[in-house]
């Protein structure tokens, strides 16, 4: 049974409270903020890249050189139909049993457009191939801006170049992006003990997870199996007043 705690993101400090909660664990959907807190285990763990310590390892190498050809532009988060079309195929390839599976345009444009931060989509066109004119998308990033870093919200591909890898170098490209805005970190989302799905996130080197509290190195994943256990979960209660808010700043004139 899965249990979120969540808060709601809008106002004039939804910048500063999203700053604020990202570094405790917590991601956004739309204009929320949740963190799991499930009641039988705490296996869900927030990671992060640190930028100035990463390296790509000889695979990443390949998977940039394979991808040298692609053209990055970032936008406004506003939807358009070249995404939408991107995401279906993505969806229906890699996801078509799972909770996005139904979503429409609309839903898809909340998705990109209804954001109370500052946030963009980054996109990566292809060279155009045959018939094609212009240059097709090949994927996306939904992509948050923090304080200190970039946090990757939700990013899809073309299923037809899972031979690129695309899934590894927009995290990679994000690193870079990071680096070059002296960023410190790159937020991937939740890494799961055990979960092949959640497995790639551990083959970058300089991982943090949120645990026990703080980020901490990655290290070993089996060293993480414990959070699977009812036993690693904290009361709720005590969650709640262990968060961090930030500081309202006085009223002016």
């Amino acid at each position: 049974m899965e249990r979120k705690l969540f808060t709601a993101l809008q106002g004039d400090h939804a910048q500063r409270l999203n700053d604020a909660l990202s570094k405790q664990g917590f991601r956004r959907s739309q204009n929320v903020l949740y963190r799991p807190s499930c009641a039988e285990c705490s296996a869900c763990l927030s990671a992060r890249i640190r930028v100035a310590d990463f390296e790509p390892n000889r695979t990443q190498r390949r998977v940039l050189r394979r991808n040298a050809d692609l053209r990055r532009n970032a936008t406004s988060p506003w939807a358009t139909e070249d995404q939408y079309a991107l995401f279906r195929r993505y969806l229906d390839h890699r996801h078509a049993d799972g909770g996005m599976a139904d979503m429409d345009i609309f839903e898809f444009a909340a998705m990109i457009e209804e954001t109370p931060i500052r946030s963009r989509v980054i996109e990566y066109s292809r060279p155009a191939q045959g018939d094609e004119q212009g240059r097709p998308l090949a994927a996306v990033s939904l992509t948050d801006v923090f304080d200190d870093g970039l946090s990757m919200v939700y990013s899809f591909y073309d299923p037809a170049l899972l031979e690129h890898s695309l899934g590894t170098f927009l995290i990679l490209d994000h690193v870079q992006i990071a680096r070059e805005a002296g960023l410190p970190y790159v937020y991937l989302g939740y890494w799961v003990p055990g979960s092949r799905k959640m497995g790639y996130k551990a083959r970058f080197n300089a991982l943090e997870i949120y645990k026990g509290g703080q980020w901490q190195d990655l290290g070993s994943p089996e060293d993480h199996t414990a959070e699977l256990h009812p036993l690693s979960v904290d009361p709720i209660a005590e969650q709640v007043a262990r968060i961090a808010l930030p500081e309202a700043r006085p009223m002016t004139d």
